[in-house]
């Protein structure tokens, strides 16, 4: 990258700004949570599960977009298009304000989840257009640990909204951030991908470039890996609100619980940031996910014996958080590595199966919740699970390998 960039955006500036775009999307699920309630109540719908699809229509317009999104950026850079999208996102927060039915409510949440697809896709790539190898993955790390400060807060800030406001006023702080966070992009934010490296929007070359993701072994296998993984923590997500406050009866401070688990993840993010340069993404990926789904197995069992005390949920669910935040970031990386040449595109088709693969898993889970946390945990140990198996397909059934983790040099030569 040239001195331009690094004289104009710093490295932490760097990671907070992209962090900052990442929350977008953490923002637009978790600080609705504590309002479902009211907006089921205030829209007519009664069924708690029916609530959730606040949450999946726009996980599903997201996955969907991200495919769109990916040759676009490819073709005619990086901030043209995000731009764009934080625009499209900002629009549909604000006309959710006036949504007078539930399923304009929906179809809203649907276009901002396609908005934010610029976001999934761009902030992403714009990493790999800076950095490669354990680089890129303590990169991705300390933006991870960034972006799960929102979740953190979010629902926090959900509940004091609904302490001096209704649930309309959770879509003008959306838009007002997002508004806020596109103008630092567009000051701010430089174009990182040079005229020369651009692929024409042609169809044989999008088709190309999907073929050059979805051939390489490594980097799909990895990709659904990811796609589990944020299945099984979709489902979570989904449900939360029935579980902490329908079962454990947390009431008002289930967004300290909330915050609690996602700050492990952050934590998880930063200590992971410290220590993958000297380890190794595969080292660390590959152990985490055997805990996550060996904790997990464990929380299962006593589920079904009816045996789960908070203190007990809450214990089990803070070792596979922290297992969570090892796992996710590095397994991102691991995805992205092999294909600096197309990392639009690579995004793209990650961000879609990630997303609309998470979400109608987590959408699946969340509507099979049943008074009790067995649907929630039997999500998190059969994701594991399928987890474990893409893995072993990405390392030819071997473990804790170091693999190529290829330096900068390498993978600009490969690229060109």
């Amino acid at each position: 990258m040239s001195d331009h960039f690094t004289r104009v955006l710093s490295r932490p500036e760097f990671i907070g700004l992209i962090a900052a775009l990442m929350a977008l999307n953490a923002l637009a699920i978790d600080v609705m949570l504590p309002a479902l309630p009211y907006m089921g109540e205030a829209l007519g719908v009664a069924s708690e599960n029916e609530r959730q699809f606040v949450i999946s229509s726009y996980m599903l317009g997201m996955g969907i977009a991200v495919l769109a999104f990916g040759p676009l950026t490819d073709r005619f850079g990086r901030r043209a298009p995000l731009l764009a999208g934080m625009a499209l996102y900002i629009a549909a927060a604000i006309a959710a304000i006036f949504a007078p039915s539930f399923a304009i409510l929906l179809v809203l949440r649907f276009i901002q989840g396609m908005g934010a697809a610029s976001v999934r896709v761009i902030a992403t790539a714009v990493v790999r257009d800076r950095y490669s190898g354990r680089e890129m993955a303590e990169v991705m790390s300390l933006t991870f640990m960034v972006f799960m400060a929102i979740p953190v807060i979010a629902p926090g800030i959900g509940q004091i909204i609904l302490l001096v406001g209704d649930w309309h006023n959770i879509f003008i702080f959306m838009g007002v951030l997002a508004a806020a966070f596109w103008l630092w992009t567009f000051i701010r934010l430089p174009e990182t991908l040079p005229v020369e490296h651009r692929r024409p929007l042609s169809f044989k070359a999008v088709l190309d470039g999907f073929v050059i993701v979805f051939t390489n072994r490594v980097a799909i296998s990895y990709g659904l890996a990811g796609t589990f993984l944020f299945g099984a923590l979709f489902g979570f997500i989904s449900s939360s609100q029935q579980i902490y406050v329908d079962i454990y009866d947390l009431g008002v401070y289930f967004p300290v619980a909330f915050a609690a688990m996602a700050g492990l993840m952050g934590v998880s993010s930063f200590t992971n940031s410290r220590i993958v340069r000297r380890i190794g993404m595969r080292r660390l990926s590959h152990g985490a996910m055997l805990s996550f789904t060996g904790f997990a197995a464990v929380w299962l069992f006593f589920a079904l014996i009816g045996f789960l005390p908070l203190w007990l949920f809450f214990s089990l669910l803070a070792v596979i958080m922290f297992s969570f935040g090892w796992a996710a970031s590095n397994m991102n990386s691991l995805s992205m590595e092999p294909l600096g040449a197309v990392a639009g595109t690579a995004a793209a088709v990650f961000g879609f199966i990630q997303t609309v693969g998470g979400a109608l898993i987590g959408s699946y889970t969340g509507q099979h919740f049943d008074g009790t946390t067995v649907p929630a945990a039997t999500g998190y140990f059969s994701m594991g699970v399928l987890a474990l198996i893409c893995i072993l397909i990405a390392e030819r059934g071997k473990l804790f390998g170091v693999g190529e983790e290829h330096s900068d040099a390498d993978l600009s030569h490969a690229a060109h």
